[in-house]
């Protein structure tokens, strides 16, 4: 479920994709990181979420491509549990705005909401798309996103944000972000989400990011899919490198 953030054979497919282009340079990044619980679209699904990253990118006749995995460990309600989203993903800069589209795979280890207070609910494997544009604003970066769920019911779910990040120094980048998410099937938004993070490049392709996010639930509505939450303030630590 992270965004926010999948395998091998999706690694692999992304460079045979490349391979056949000699100009063609792939970037991959590996990642790992804590946090204190498992925020999902401004939801708290779980607590001491452990998680490790992989991913490829590229560009081919203009068109950006990436895809990756990540796999997470994590308690919910008092069991453990894990998760291994797959993703994919195809962008073009069209000067006014970039419009990306992609495909992520969630597969989930009997993940399960029976007592957080709201209507009871399972989670299982799925698939979604989504269509997003970005564009530079000067101020900050805005994107707007949309992602229907392939297997469910829904109506779908979608995100407004802004971003931005300040150099401190060479070595010190402060990233700030916010977010408003709005679940077309129930017609109201869901949830308020202000992230900052610090990354501190220690190396010249490393880098360690300590962060704490905010979540404001926007709704009290006991139908909505973010019932029983409450405002949730978390924090945690990412390790990344590119080569």
């Amino acid at each position: 479920m992270q965004n926010y953030c999948k395998t091998i054979g999706a690694l692999a497919a992304a460079s045979a994709l490349v391979a056949g282009n000699a100009s063609a340079e792939v970037e991959y990044t590996l990642g790992t990181g804590y946090s204190s619980e498992y925020l999902f679209r401004g939801d708290i699904l779980g607590q001491d979420l452990v998680e490790v990253s992989a991913s490829a990118s590229t560009e081919w006749n203009g068109i950006g491509l990436s895809a990756g995995a990540w796999y997470a460990s994590f308690d919910a309600n008092q069991n453990s549990t894990t998760e291994l989203d797959l993703f994919g993903e195809a962008s073009k800069d069209l000067g006014f705005a970039t419009l990306a589209l992609g495909y992520i795979w969630y597969q989930n280890d009997d993940l399960d909401f029976s007592g957080f207070g709201g209507p009871s609910f399972r989670v299982d494997d799925s698939q979604e798309v989504y269509v997003k544009a970005s564009r530079d604003l000067g101020f900050a970066n805005a994107y707007a996103v949309y992602y229907w769920d392939l297997e469910g019911d829904n109506d779908g779910y979608s995100e407004l944000g802004l971003s931005r990040g300040f150099e401190l120094n060479q070595c010190l980048t402060l990233n700030l972000g916010t977010n408003i998410g709005y679940m077309w099937e129930d017609d109201q938004d869901t949830s308020w989400t202000t992230k900052a993070s610090l990354d501190w490049g220690f190396a010249e392709s490393a880098k360690l990011s300590p962060f704490v996010a905010l979540a404001v639930q926007l709704t009290d509505d006991n139908d909505n899919y973010t019932a029983g939450f409450g405002n949730e303030l978390i924090g945690g630590c990412m390790l990344s490198t590119s080569f």
